[in-house]
């Protein structure tokens, strides 16, 4: 029944006084790759460079004189904020923006630039919600949801609207990146009314599918938390709405990790010369990613580019990783004995393999450990091929190229040992404000010693963090304590097989 009433309003969307219809544009190399047909629909081509700006027109145009007056309000760390910012530059309406701290500097100050009064607080989104929330009450504004709001979920459903139009002949699916849903539930609802043939796949980063989880729980859940590389759809629960037209409209949920979205950064780039946010290429990632699974040849595939607002220092931490992404590169930990000779055997094993770094310092007088990179030129399988190859020579190795730890942070330290009572190690993500690290000082209070500590800038709100502390057994409940007080995601790699292999 709904599909009807959001049917009309898209039809109805006021969106095209300050968006354009972005253009639907063929991928050719990864279209040839992939053995697809592969449009990709360019909502980073957007004034503000993301598709916001459609729904938080389309909200703001259709307030009353009373509520215009009032003003509006609403909390973003990004691209939502430009959109709603812009909107009331083109209405004449006051607009407040409450965003976390953390928020990059280049994003508060394109919406200052449009005229937009920001405020900043907290460290989080969570944080900025709140006290947008409260301001909304204390001072009368009206506030502009970023997706659980039929008015804005109609405004990005004007993307469907246009790919239908643009595109000649039939689709077989359109992959769209998933955040709090209100980009999902417009395109689906207009989809599946027209074309239900049409398949409607949403994609989530794998620290963030909230949407999977409401799926699989039957109603909106909140995540204990989320990663936050993919920051645009880094949202901890989905909107109620979007969650009532996902559960009928959306056939299929499938979530990819940082390495794919690196990935499918480069593919982007490859095939129009522009370069994606996190969540702007978090389509393509999946519907690589669904290819592969699913077997498809010769189908007809859309996905949506749903932004490009990235700092451009986080494009070194894309690079390194979307080689790993792609399969081109692998990453492994390999034992050789400390003797004359090992090491030229290591390397007649490897052949004429391009190495693309190599980590090697002597550890003990029976045996070293070098963490080297090859580059991989037929993916997965010749990664298992050195794999063989090593065990055949008898140097025990251990595959890397899927440890989070070793790739944020061993990589850079290889290099030295120590043998540490009571030492556990944790990998921690800091905001990246002033602070930040006192707090983490403070909290510990001088209780327990750092034994190991390893922070690298990737040009994200977030320090990615690599600590070890000496904690005794009797002192497990006060340091568990200490952790869930502190409010840092984190997780333990005690266990990891990186730890003693390069740093215990």
């Amino acid at each position: 029944m709904f599909r009807h009433g959001y049917l009309e309003r898209i039809l109805r969307a006021r969106v095209y006084d300050v968006a354009i219809e972005t253009p639907l544009e063929r991928a050719p190399r990864l279209s040839t790759r992939l053995n697809n047909e592969i449009w990709i629909k360019r909502e980073d081509l957007q004034p503000v460079f993301s598709f916001k700006l459609r729904g938080a027109y389309n909200k703001m145009v259709q307030l009353t004189a009373a509520e215009r007056a009032r003003g509006v309000i609403t909390a973003s760390a990004g691209n939502h904020a430009q959109g709603v910012a812009l909107a009331a530059q083109r209405l004449g309406i006051r607009a407040r923006i409450v965003m976390p701290t953390t928020t990059p500097r280049i994003k508060i100050e394109a919406v200052r630039v449009l005229g937009a009064e920001t405020v900043l607080i907290g460290d989080s989104y969570d944080d900025a919600y709140l006290h947008a929330r409260k301001l909304e009450a204390e001072q009368g504004a009206c506030y502009v949801h970023p997706y659980d709001d039929p008015d804005v979920i109609a405004g990005q459903g004007t993307i469907a609207m246009e790919i239908l139009r643009q595109h000649q002949g039939e689709l077989d699916a359109i992959f769209v990146p998933v955040g709090g849903g209100g980009l999902i539930a417009g395109i689906s609802a207009y989809v599946k009314h027209l074309v239900p043939s049409i398949r409607v796949i949403g994609v989530e980063p794998d620290d963030a599918a909230c949407l999977r989880a409401a799926l699989d729980a039957g109603e909106p859940v909140s995540l204990p938390q989320v990663g936050l590389f993919a920051d645009g759809v880094a949202v901890r629960q989905v909107g109620a709405e979007p969650f009532r037209i996902a559960r009928e409209c959306v056939d299929d949920v499938i979530t990819v990790g940082t390495d794919a979205i690196c990935a499918g950064i480069k593919d982007i780039f490859d095939d129009t010369r522009s370069i994606a946010e996190p969540s702007g290429a978090l389509a393509i990632a999946g519907l690589k990613a669904y290819v592969q699974r699913e077997g498809w040849q010769d189908r007809r595939l859309v996905a949506i580019d749903s932004g490009a607002n990235m700092n451009f220092d986080r494009l070194r931490h894309v690079a390194e990783r979307a080689e790993l992404g792609e399969q081109r590169e692998a990453l492994f930990a390999v034992r050789i004995p400390e003797r004359p000779g090992a090491f030229k055997t290591f390397c007649q094993v490897l052949g004429r393999l391009a190495v693309t770094e190599f980590n090697y310092r002597y550890g003990r007088d029976d045996e070293a450990q070098i963490f080297v990179g090859v580059a991989l030129t037929q993916g997965a399988s010749q990664r298992r091929d050195i794999l063989e190859r090593l065990e055949a020579a008898l140097l025990p190795v251990v595959d890397m190229t899927h440890n989070e730890m070793a790739k944020l942070h061993v990589r850079f330290m290889v290099g030295g040992r120590a043998d540490v009572a009571h030492e556990r190690l944790f990998r921690f993500e800091f905001p990246e404000r002033p602070g930040a690290l006192l707090q983490f000082l403070t909290g510990m209070g001088g209780r327990w010693n750092i034994s190991l500590f390893h922070y690298r800038n990737h040009g994200a709100a977030f320090g990615r963090v690599l600590a070890g502390m000496q904690v005794p057994a009797h002192d497990a409940g006060d340091f568990q304590r200490f952790l869930d007080e502190l409010g840092y995601p984190y997780s333990e790699e005690t266990d990891n097989p990186a730890y003693p292999a390069f740093l215990r």
